[in-house]
């Protein structure tokens, strides 16, 4: 059934009754719900009760303007006075009244504080979500949703949520005959607004996420995305916030290279935010041992860490236009001050070196080994993904991995065999996340995975925090060969280093092996566009299906 709603006329009946309620001068007045959309549906009360759930937890799916909401109250047994208000400018409390409906009777009260992703433009709202139902000993059960924002006039409704007093969504289904229908309603602030186009597609848009949401469950969908796995969504967001506010501007602003700044900063800016939480919880206030970048790329994401103060650095086979301004000084384990970005090829120790160049030059590469407790970071590193785990294993540092394209322990370009987990699928990048994530399991590692809220679908960190067994028990080359041995590696990056640096294409994204280089998307020309966030953090949920 395709979503082909019917549009109610202006003067058709509401489908909800408010109760009569009084005015400060006794006269009655009687609130009038307009009705908009109505649908028929094929999932019941359990269904429709579970979906609105999630939409009131996550308002980012019906709005890419939001990144979440926070729960502030949530009463199973109605209206409760303990419920928290919102403060208005003036610091008075706002309190909405709370509507009895005529044939319902209310079972849970939320309020929940709506988070907008740009808080400089928007303010957050705070908004009274309220679930009634019928008695259900009646013929057709009946399930109504009421939002209700706490703003007493239009011009206090931030732009992310339609100007309207309060919303109220119905669902009824008759058991008997295994049928049932949605519907939205408004309550306006104005009658005119009936008129209002942007309006009246908004409620098109709502009813429209129900029915979708509604019929994938029916149909069988499982979810198989799930984030904030390894640290909260609120924490990730917020630190994400305050470093964009901190940090984008004058990054956009500077951006030397040729790819779109906008995508490339607010995705390691994403990235910073959730690096910085996850050492908060496994560092505390002990001293940060460091961390590496293995294949930098751009020196973004070292730049912005190491101005949050956690001190690192990282390498990469060619310095990148925007090094120059990234560059910093950084102190060493011995304490003395070196570059954060460094023009490096890795070479570890375990490959083989058959076909040894007399005029190659150690001193252009790096073995792979870093002190002990060193955080590794590859970050879409393509060739140095799958060695991640490995040389986080050998020099016992803990490491996370965000794999882009799909590369063998040789650097060649290949197609990891399908995941062993079932459930998961049989892409190439779920192919190819499974191999990683697998050759970090035979290191000892025990692997966590996270989907990180980031404008790409190259999203998935395998973090690997905790060690499983001893590194001693591991045999290294036997694994290495295990894994398809590293025949051809080293021709690979002697070819790199002699390769002179004005061919070497800086930006360009590899579909050939080129060892120890990280590539950062293709070619595009420079965009002259404000420094907006346009991204949407949700984005691999969005790409989801419906759960």
């Amino acid at each position: 059934m395709a979503f082909n709603p019917e549009v109610l006329a202006l003067d058709a009946t509401p489908v909800i009754l408010e109760d009569v309620s009084h005015s400060s001068d006794n006269t009655p007045t009687k609130a009038t719900w307009r009705p908009l959309y109505h649908h028929e549906c094929a999932f019941g009360p359990p269904v429709f009760d579970s979906v609105m759930d999630n939409l009131i937890r996550n308002p980012n799916i019906n709005s890419t303007w939001l990144f979440r909401a926070d729960i502030l109250h949530d009463a199973q047994d109605g209206p409760s006075d303990s419920a928290t208000p919102a403060v208005e400018s003036d610091g008075a409390p706002f309190v909405p009244d709370i509507p009895s409906f005529v044939g319902f009777e209310c079972q849970r009260h939320i309020v929940r504080r709506l988070i907008p992703r740009n808080t400089l433009r928007d303010k957050p709202l705070e908004q009274t979500c309220l679930i009634y139902k019928n008695q259900p000993e009646e013929p057709v059960q009946r399930t109504l949703v009421v939002y209700l924002p706490h703003v007493s006039s239009p011009s206090e409704m931030p732009f992310y949520h339609p100007a309207v007093k309060a919303i109220a969504f119905l669902h009824k289904w008759t058991p008997a005959e295994s049928c049932g229908s949605i519907s939205l309603s408004y309550f306006f602030f104005d009658e005119q607004d009936r008129s209002v186009d942007k309006l009246i597609r908004t409620a098109f848009q709502l009813l429209k996420v129900i029915f979708k949401h509604g019929k994938g469950r029916v149909e069988g969908y499982q979810k198989r995305v799930h984030h904030d796995v390894l640290l909260p969504q609120a924490r990730v967001q917020d630190t994400y916030t305050k470093l964009k506010q901190k940090h984008a501007r004058s990054l956009i602003q500077g951006w030397a290279e040729q790819t779109d700044p906008e995508k490339h900063i607010f995705e390691d800016i994403c990235i910073a935010a959730f690096m910085i939480e996850l050492w908060g919880d496994m560092y505390g206030n002990d001293p940060f041992p460091g961390f590496v970048d293995i294949g930098c790329g751009n020196g973004l994401l070292v730049y912005i860490l190491n101005k949050e103060g956690f001190s690192g650095w990282g390498f990469d086979a060619r310095a990148r236009k925007s090094w120059v301004s990234y560059n910093r000084k950084v102190k060493s384990p011995s304490g003395e001050e070196q570059d954060s970005l460094r023009e490096l090829v890795l070479l570890p120790t375990y490959v083989s070196r058959g076909g040894s160049s007399d005029d190659f030059d150690e001193r252009k590469a790096h073995d792979g080994v870093f002190p002990k407790g060193t955080f590794i970071i590859s970050n879409h590193a393509d060739e140095l993904t799958p060695w991640t785990p490995i040389l986080a294993a050998v020099s016992e540092c803990p490491f996370i991995a965000i794999p882009c394209c799909s590369h063998d322990l040789s650097g060649k370009l290949f197609r990891a065999p399908p995941p062993k987990d079932k459930t998961k699928a049989e892409s190439t990048y779920s192919s190819f996340v499974g191999w990683v994530s697998e050759i970090a399991n035979d290191c000892g590692w025990q692997v966590e995975q996270e989907m990180l809220r980031i404008p790409s679908t190259r999203n998935t960190a395998i973090v690997g925090r905790t060690r499983a067994g001893n590194i001693s028990s591991v045999d290294i080359p036997a694994l290495v060969n295990k894994y398809g041995g590293t025949a051809g590696y080293f021709d690979a990056v002697v070819k790199l280093i002699k390769q002179p640096p004005s061919t070497h294409d800086h930006e360009a994204h590899d579909t050939a092996p080129s060892v120890g280089k990280k590539s950062k998307g293709k070619k595009s020309k420079q965009k002259q566009q404000k420094p907006v966030d346009k991204f949407n953090l949700d984005q691999a949920q969005a790409n989801d299906p419906p759960a």
